[in-house]
This record gives C-alpha cells, sequence and structure tokens, in this order.
C-alpha cells in the first residue's frame, strides 16, 4: 500500500507560480511512473502532467505544455509540479496518482493505482 499526499496549494493571482508536492510513504521501495491530475467545479477530472519512475520522460496535457513541470525526487519519494504563468481555469483541486508502471508515463486514470487526497489551486484576482 503507497499512501501519497499532496501540499502547496493555494490562492494565487492570474500569471503568478505555485509548487505542489507529493510525498509517498507506505511500500516506496518499489517504483512507481506517476502523475497529476485535476478537477474544476463541475467537470470530471483531467489529466494534468506524468512522469516515469527514472524522470527521463515526462508527458503534458496541451493546456499546459510549456506553463507547468513535472519532476520526480526518488530519493525523498516526492514528486513535484511547478505551475507558472498560472490563469484562472487552472483553479481546481490537484491529485497525484501512482502507477506500478513505471517505466511508463500514462493520461490515463486506469492505469493508476493510487491516489492523494487533493489540493486546492485557486487563480484569482
Amino acid at each position: 500500500q503507497v499512501q501519497l499526499v499532496e501540499s502547496g496549494g493555494g490562492l494565487v493571482q492570474p500569471g503568478g507560480s505555485l509548487r505542489l508536492s507529493c510525498a509517498a510513504s507506505g511500500r516506496t521501495f518499489s517504483s512507481y511512473a506517476m502523475g497529476w491530475f485535476r478537477q474544476a467545479p463541475g467537470k470530471e477530472r483531467e489529466f494534468v502532467a506524468s512522469i516515469n519512475y527514472y524522470g527521463g520522460n515526462t508527458y503534458y496535457a496541451d493546456s499546459v505544455k510549456g506553463r507547468f513541470t513535472i519532476s520526480g525526487d526518488n530519493a525523498k519519494n516526492t514528486v513535484y509540479l511547478q505551475m507558472n504563468s498560472l490563469k484562472p481555469e487552472d483553479t481546481a483541486v490537484y491529485y497525484c496518482a501512482a502507477s506500478r508502471r513505471s517505466a511508463q508515463t500514462s493520461e490515463r486514470e486506469y492505469d493508476y493505482d493510487y491516489w492523494g487526497q487533493g489540493s486546492q489551486v485557486t487563480v484569482s484576482s
């Protein structure tokens, strides 16, 4: 079993930046690919970014490409999502997720085995 805890969300003005963190605990001796998803009010959850365990492959949704960066620190069992040039439409609850398919990135929710509880990001002036 793996537990995931997100942190770093909050309120930011349009054009600002935030960095989300996702700390993993539990059976972290196993390797996992990691992903970030988000769910805005009244909308379905959507893929944001993914990174494989080795860090060599990343994959982004078109809506965040060039603005968001996913990275990981395997020694700390932590994955990050650096969000720059934030827009009001980025407002959502952000979830991190872990996939046992460690070598592959994925935008599909069903590829992920463990989920965090979510962290609210609000972009507003």
